[in-house]
């Protein structure tokens, strides 16, 4: 969302569109993944056809943008509930009206940014969410970029034999492997949480790859050290530019 803030598209949403869907706009991005969707005011309830069909655009495209919204924190929340229950971060303070939804703040200078390294929202969860919602208030003229990868084509994009050996694997995902204070770890276990290495999409049936360089840190019954070799190269392989 960030990135493309800045950016005016050069073709309407009506061209080039998926022909799949009548009560949305929508505009793919690139090849990997990503679209812009119009024709639908976010502040207000979603009727059934246009849940239904923002929710195939997002299991198609897997980042969905839209522009020239007018939102507030309640907004957000109703919006988000229309797809699920929310998640509150219990390392994050929300809010003070509003604990599900958290501000994400950058001022100028500042070393330290908010998630710096390639993840997964929340994959250190028993239960990992199902997705995040941006609302991009003030965002820089250029620059400042939010990047995303399609774990779909990570998966695709290893060998038979890598692909093979990897589904038989789990990893265990902590959450304190990086947030390290300021932070209350009593309701995480001591162990980490363990997921498997390739999952399933419950929607698209589609095999990914699930494993992220802010969470995982290990294969279950290896050491770090013995997985960091392997782990190291699905980290950068699964963040390619293709």
């Amino acid at each position: 969302m960030v990135t493309t803030q800045a950016i005016q598209p050069t073709a309407s949403l009506s061209q080039h569109a998926d022909h799949d869907y009548r009560h949305i706009e929508l505009r793919p991005l690139n090849g990997a993944l990503g679209a812009e969707l119009g024709g639908v005011d976010l502040s207000q309830p979603l009727n059934g056809d246009q849940l239904a069909e923002i929710t195939q655009a997002l299991n198609n495209h897997q980042v969905i943008m839209f522009r020239q919204q007018s939102l507030l924190p309640q907004h957000l929340v109703a919006l988000g509930k229309q797809f699920g229950s929310l998640h509150q971060n219990p390392f994050v303070r929300g809010l003070e009206s509003f604990p599900d939804v958290i501000e994400i703040r950058s001022e100028e200078n500042h070393e330290k940014q908010f998630t710096g390294l390639w993840h997964s929202d929340i994959s250190w969860s028993d239960t990992p969410s199902m997705g995040s919602l941006l609302y991009a208030v003030n965002v820089p003229a250029f620059g400042g970029d939010t990047l995303f990868a399609n774990m779909y084509q990570a998966f695709d994009g290893l060998s038979p034999g890598m692909q093979k050996m990897l589904q038989e694997l789990r990893a265990e995902h902590r959450v304190d492997r990086h947030h390290k204070s300021n932070a209350d770890f009593a309701d995480i276990p001591e162990d980490g949480v363990i997921h498997p290495v390739i999952t399933t999409h419950p929607d698209t049936g589609r095999k990914v790859l699930f494993v992220n360089e802010y969470f995982t840190t290990r294969f279950e019954n290896m050491t770090e050290q013995e997985s960091e070799p392997l782990l190291n190269y699905l980290f950068q392989h699964s963040v390619r530019p293709d």
